[in-house]
């Protein structure tokens, strides 16, 4: 079995953030994406440096 998020969880999702964050919301999206890009960079950087030695 797998596990998979269809469009139903995804409005449930949308919902409850939008009921926790609301006005919020883009500012915490902006904020949770920058987050994100940044893990990435650090992550490639690792992979950089085991690559390297």
């Amino acid at each position: 079995m797998g596990f998979g998020i269809g469009p139903p969880e995804m409005l449930l999702f949308g919902m409850i953030a939008l009921l926790l964050f609301g006005k919020r919301l883009p500012e915490t999206a902006r904020s949770l994406g920058k987050g994100l890009t940044e893990f990435k960079k650090g992550m490639r950087g690792i992979e950089d440096d085991f690559r390297s030695a």
